[in-house]
């Protein structure tokens, strides 16, 4: 826990620092500030899954943003011979842009999600529990308008845990849309 807690300290450390060399966007009115997006995931047949992850975020300067987000999963799984395994998937997000160039971003994100796993120390027993994820990555950004764009992320989980986390590997890829006020 004393690793993941300095890993963060670490990483929004370099973010901030990073966030100074920046111009400065203090001309900008809040709402020119402020912007709004998130991700949408269907997944349909033996595993269902269906996720929605909207986020808010605010432009300290032209090349930086911060932000936070929750995550909300619907999952289900059929087992054949077995009851179908369906559960709640949810949590939050805390995230860090920094512009590279015009359209490409590196970015960091820290996720907390709660989720129900077997445990095999009681047979079938279903425990709820935190997993958490540090993200690390960049992406593209596509203008659509003057306040819009489309991005995609390519994002790689430092704390991948095989037997616990809800991805299959610990590249996790992000296709979403962003929208000013």
């Amino acid at each position: 826990m004393r690793k993941l807690i300095l890993l963060i300290c670490l990483l929004l450390s370099t973010t901030l620092l990073l966030a100074q060399t920046d111009q400065d966007v203090s001309n900008g009115s809040l709402k020119d500030r402020i912007y709004v997006g998130g991700n949408l995931g269907l997944q349909f047949g033996t595993i269902t899954n269906i996720e929605v992850s909207p986020v808010v975020g605010y432009r300290f300067t032209n090349d930086f943003s911060a932000g936070l987000g929750i995550t909300y999963i619907y999952f289900k799984q059929e087992i054949s011979g077995f009851e179908d395994f369906e559960t709640n998937i949810y949590g939050y997000r805390l995230f860090a842009r920094h512009n590279i160039q015009q359209q490409f971003y590196a970015m960091v994100e820290y996720e907390n999600l709660s989720l129900e796993r077997f445990s095999v120390v009681d047979g079938r027993n279903i425990e709820r529990e935190w997993i958490p994820g540090m993200f690390l990555g960049g992406g593209y950004f596509q203008p659509i308008g003057s306040r819009a764009g489309f991005n995609i992320a390519a994002l790689y989980n430092v704390l991948f845990d095989e037997d616990k986390s809800p991805y299959n590997s610990p590249w996790v890829f992000r296709v979403g849309v962003t929208l000013g006020f």
